[in-house]
This record gives C-alpha cells, sequence and structure tokens, in this order.
C-alpha cells in the first residue's frame, strides 16, 4: 500500500489562502489505513478549518479516488457540495489527488498528504518500505526479501564490507543487513545455489515517466465457421 502523512496543517492554510469554502475528499484505502484521509480524520479536519475560519461545504471519503469510475460516482453523490466549493482538499495520495483534480479543471485542488513510499503495515502508525516498484522484480532470485529496496545500497549481488558482525548495516546500524537476511533464508530453504547467479546491473529505463500499463485483451474465440449445406 501507499504510505502516507498528512502534511503541516499551517501549510494547508497557506496553499487554500483566499479560498473561503471547501470541500475535503479522503480515501478508504490507503489513506484510511494511515489514519490520514478516513471518516474520523475528515471530520477532525473539518473542526479544525472551521476554527480557522473555513466553511466546510462537504466532505467524502472516495472508496478509491485513483479510480477513475470512483471519482465519477463520488461527484454524483456530493456534486452541490463541490460546486459550492472554491477548492478541493485532497486527503489522499498523489494519484487519487490528480484524479481528482483532473476531472475539475475550473476549482483548485490541494494535496493535503505526502505519498511517502510503498509500504508494509507492520502495525498501526509502523510502516515499512518493501518494495520500490522497480519493473525488475528479483523477489524470486532472494525467496522474498528486496534487495534493491531493503539493502541501502541496492546491491544486487551480495553484501558490501561493511556491514557489521551482528549482521547490521554499515548505512545504518539500527537495520538487518538485507543480504545476511538473504543468505539465511536461502540456507533454511535449501535454495543457497539462487545466490550464486549474477545479476547484472538494473535497468533504469523502466523508471521513465510517465509510466502506464494496459492488461492484455483476451483473444476471443474464432466463430466455427458455416457448415455448407448439402445440396
Amino acid at each position: 500500500m501507499i504510505i502516507l502523512k498528512q502534511k503541516d496543517f499551517d501549510d494547508l492554510l497557506l496553499a487554500m489562502d483566499g479560498e473561503q469554502n471547501v470541500f475535503i475528499a479522503g480515501c478508504a484505502l490507503c489513506a484510511t489505513a494511515c489514519k490520514v484521509g478516513g471518516q474520523e480524520e475528515l471530520d477532525a479536519l473539518e473542526k479544525r478549518l472551521a476554527d480557522a475560519g473555513k466553511t466546510v461545504t462537504g466532505k467524502h471519503v472516495f472508496d478509491t479516488p485513483c479510480r477513475a469510475g470512483g471519482v465519477r460516482d463520488g461527484f454524483k453523490a456530493h456534486g452541490a457540495a463541490i460546486e459550492a466549493a472554491d477548492a478541493i482538499l485532497v486527503m489522499a495520495c498523489g494519484t487519487g489527488t490528480q484524479s481528482i483534480g483532473d476531472r475539475l479543471d475550473t476549482k483548485p485542488v490541494h494535496p493535503g498528504c505526502e505519498s511517502l513510499f510503498v509500504g508494509e503495515i507492520k502495525a498501526l502508525g509502523r510502516y515499512e518500505e518493501k518494495c520500490s516498484v522497480c519493473n525488475e522484480c528479483l523477489l524470486e532470485m532472494t525467496d522474498g526479501i528486496c534487495p534493491m529496496t531493503r539493502c541501502s545500497k541496492g546491491l544486487l549481488n551480495g553484501p558490501c564490507g561493511g556491514y557489521s558482525a551482528d549482521g547490521k548495516c554499515e548505512v545504518d546500524p539500527n537495520k538487518d543487513c538485507a543480504w545476511l537476511l538473504i543468505y539465511e533464508r536461502l540456507k533454511a530453504r535449501g535454495h543457497l545455489d539462487k545466490i550464486a547467479a549474477i545479476q547484472p546491473p538494473h535497468d533504469h529505463s523502466g523508471h521513465q515517466h510517465p509510466r502506464s500499463y494496459r492488461w492484455p485483451k483476451p483473444e476471443r474465440p474464432k466463430k466455427k465457421a458455416k457448415r455448407e449445406e448439402s445440396a
């Protein structure tokens, strides 16, 4: 999931300077899980905005603000409140903010959150980055531990010479060396032969932006030829 944190409230007010009426949009997925864009957070934000002199025309937690269809459905349900607003404050990731903004060309849309990384929820309020969305997944070769992300240097063919005797990272002594974790896992599973394979340098051309992807269209079954009627 995308890990988020709320922007500083004073920065939000500065961004909305001169805009009196505000509609607040949230997200039922990542932003809700990160406690920045769910119903509880929108209610609290509405009160803070009111205390700061703003008028909240409405609020809505979109099921999936990064899905065009979900945005359209939310607009239909709250069209009047959105129309009455001078601006939209979006408590979601950057993609959700843009999805909403692309459908509101006449109104300013303000991002209320910082998108940090793709991560795992360890516990409420505790998140860890596990995937860099690098377009060249190596998890098959390491039995599920990403060296591109979890190694502080992004090394692809084993550890550097600086990891400590207790297995900690040279860059961050609070973190375990990712390659030691990989080695121990492969050894425990009898897969150490995988570590002998030399990985080529990462191809960063896959990180050209903006990226897009379409599911391959399934092939339609061929129509059976009509059998000619016998004379």
